[in-house]
């Protein structure tokens, strides 16, 4: 473990330092931030490029930290010799606003990583929370197939395919792991940090986009603890059917109401604690709750949002800070805008949702300045062919680097000519689903899952202030793709944009508020107000996160990991296996073996379709003896038997047992090597 810190620990202060001599007229938080974020993008991408030209073991980390060091001497000769900007009151404010939001928040974070990434209990199972149960193991098969792989990679649960889907944050955890980390510290370590920087991001975000010190927190919070009215579905007959005896005096009648009510309510409360999915915020059916609070159903179990998120939080804030009309202590002669470049230029294998965004909010952005560009209007303003100069810079270095990822990767899976096209339209997101009709009205449908800052944000919309129509202008464009545009199979997945563009609105919504607070001044009731509002808006959040806090999942049991385990230390890296396609699969997510074929429940939203592989699976296991072509076909060694294949298929042990040996067996599982297969060194 302690090389692998010490290896991250040189990327984090490299970032710092390069932004410190290219930046140094932002604030010094700012720096600080937008330095350890830089460095986390330069150990995501230097050692995956390594690996094109060695395997991603050691010889392609040593490559990444030789183009590190490379990269911060360049940093350093174009540097910006200006004095940075040295700290002030300002940053007074915003280190205790980090104390007083990001670190509970990080703590947080901390707890559900290690209660949701295959914590160890006293029996040997590895258990996962609610939201991770689904996801985790495909990103564990990620992170522990791509180690000792040439890049690009094929899928691990389907090889044959490249890999496609943006796999950088889950090759940052490979990283962790090739060098000496845990399993579980390997996913857990650099998860936190991403957080913790999502976290502060937005608080800078905020402080640069919001007026006023408080509203950059309420714009964090709005973000963060994001749920909407669904508690009232929970609640709506809490009161439930009590009998009350009505001969009983007046104070016993009174006491039988009083402690029915707490009882269902307490009832109530425990079916969100225990049920699967039975949160305020996320309850497909029958209530159409689809505004998942991000940091339970999103940051925490998808990897790959988590890391675009870390990515772009400062492609938006250093998109504002060096295409704002008052920039005149940001101006660097272009060195922001370069980086900007590179930054936006590489989020499409880190998460090309966020990619999307950003060229969304960037051309909302445009679009504006150009608009507003008229020097008579302010004379710090600039003219419209610099503005768009500088656009088109910015935008033909993401181009130029974001184009090999989006050839190469992105539009192979979207467009494989399987008849499944990744982009189609379709009005109104879930609400509408597959095009079938709404099942809520339009309106109806964002209130009761947004909640009460809907309102505020229309009310911000109407407002006449040029800096959040700024913001807005960034935010609509995101708005309209995500809500007539289908940009994969999975529908739900359009959230991805919706979320950063409710980032956006939540700076334009604080602001507001801001101001509505200051108009109320004097009046009565003003802070009973603001308490219910914020119960209003927040109690959904509070409760879908205590339920995550004490979700608690068998993912692995000791007799899976034990299999696991002896794959990964008995076989070749390389050797292919046949398995089951369920999703809990420990060849795959704990050995880091490829398997002929994954779950549907990943494989179909990536476009793939396995009727082929699935119909050979079966034919395999319920004659062997009949089929040697199949392991032939995937180069498959061995074959793997638990518990879910002799569910799934009629498995003729006795034809396996004569092909193959048998080198393991536990209560739950047995893997044979196939008599073609070389023995293991």
């Amino acid at each position: 473990m302690i090389a692998s810190l010490i290896y991250t620990f040189l990327y984090l202060y490299a970032g710092v330092m390069t932004v410190r001599f290219l930046l140094p007229r932002h604030r010094p938080l700012n720096r600080l931030w937008l330095g350890l974020s830089l460095g986390l993008l330069e150990e995501m991408w230097l050692p995956a490029i390594g690996a094109v030209f060695f395997t991603f073991d050691a010889e392609a980390h040593v490559f990444g930290a030789g183009v590190l060091f490379i990269l911060t001497l360049i940093a350093w000769i174009v540097r910006d010799k200006r004095a940075p900007a040295g700290w002030d009151e300002k940053e007074d404010a915003l280190l205790r606003q980090i104390f007083l939001f990001c670190i509970p928040l990080t703590l947080l974070a901390i707890w559900l990583q290690y209660s949701h990434v295959m914590r160890v209990d006293a029996a040997g199972n590895w258990r996962v929370g609610q939201s991770t149960y689904g996801d985790l193991p495909m990103h564990l098969s990620f992170i522990t197939g791509l180690v000792g792989k040439r890049f690009p990679a094929d899928y691990p649960f389907f090889p044959g395919a490249r890999l496609s889907y943006p796999f950088l944050a889950d090759s940052l955890s490979s990283t962790f792991y090739l060098l000496g980390c845990s399993l579980q510290a390997a996913v857990i370590i650099p998860a936190v940090l991403m957080m913790a920087l999502c976290y502060t991001g937005v608080l800078v975000l905020g402080r640069d986009m919001t007026n006023g010190r408080k509203t950059a927190l309420l714009a964090a919070a709005l973000f963060f603890l994001n749920g909407g009215l669904g508690f009232l579905y929970d609640f709506d007959l809490a009161g439930g059917t009590l009998y009350v005896d009505e001969n009983a005096s007046f104070l016993v009648r009174i006491g039988q109401t009083v402690s029915g009510w707490f009882s269902t309510v307490g009832e109530r409360i425990a079916h969100i604690l225990t049920g699967y999915y039975k949160t305020p915020t996320n309850q497909p059916d029958p209530n159409n709750l689809r505004w998942s609070n991000v940091i339970c159903d999103m940051m925490v179990p998808q990897r790959t949002l988590l890391g675009g998120w870390c990515m772009v939080i400062p492609c938006f804030y250093l998109l504002n800070a060096e295409f704002r009309p008052r920039m005149q202590d940001f101006e660097n002669k272009g060195r922001g805008l370069v980086l900007l470049g590179i930054w936006a230029g590489a989020l499409p294998l880190i998460h090309t949702h966020s990619f999307l965004a950003l060229g969304l909010a960037t051309f909302g952005a445009m679009c504006y300045d150009l608009i507003h560009g008229d020097p008579k209007a302010l004379t710090v303003r600039r003219p419209r062919g610099r503005i768009l100069a500088r656009y088109l810079i910015f935008g033909g270095i993401t181009a130029a680097l974001a184009a090999p990822q989006l050839i190469g990767f992105t539009f192979v899976q979207a467009f494989q000519g399987n008849g499944r096209s990744f982009i189609t339209l379709q009005f109104n997101w879930v609400n509408n689903p597959s095009g079938t009709g709404m099942r809520d009205l339009y309106l109806w449908f964002y209130i009761k899952n947004i909640g009460l800052p809907v309102i505020a944000l229309t009310a911000a919309v109407i407002d006449k202030n040029p800096r959040n129509r700024r913001i807005f202008a960034m935010a609509i464009p995101i708005i309209l793709a995500a809500e007539f545009i289908r940009f994969q199979p999975n529908e739900y997945d359009n959230n991805k944009l919706f979320y950063l563009a409710w980032l956006l609105c939540c700076m334009a919504i604080a602001d507001w508020c801001s101001r509505l607070w200051k108009r109320m001044d004097g009046m009565h009731g003003r802070l009973f107000l603001a308490v219910l509002a914020a119960i209003v808006t927040f109690l959904s959040a509070g409760l879908t996160i205590w339920r995550e806090c004490v979700s608690d999942y068998v993912a692995f049991s000791a007799d899976a990991v034990e299999a696991g385990q002896y794959a990964k230390e008995n076989t070749s890296p390389d050797a292919v296996f046949i398995t089951g396609t369920q999703h809990l699969n420990p060849v795959a997510s704990i050995a880091g073996r490829e398997i002929v074929c994954g779950p549907n429940l990943w494989l179909y939203w990536h476009g793939f379709d396995i009727s082929g592989r699935e119909e050979e699976l079966a034919e395999f296991y319920e004659d062997p003896q009949a089929h040697p072509e199949i392991p032939a076909k995937y180069g498959a060694e061995y074959v793997y038997v638990s518990s879910y294949e002799r569910s799934s298929y009629d498995v003729d042990l006795e034809g396996l047992e004569k092909i193959g040996l048998k080198v393991f067996e536990n209560d739950e599982a047995a893997i044979y090597r196939l008599a073609d297969a070389p023995e293991p060194d």
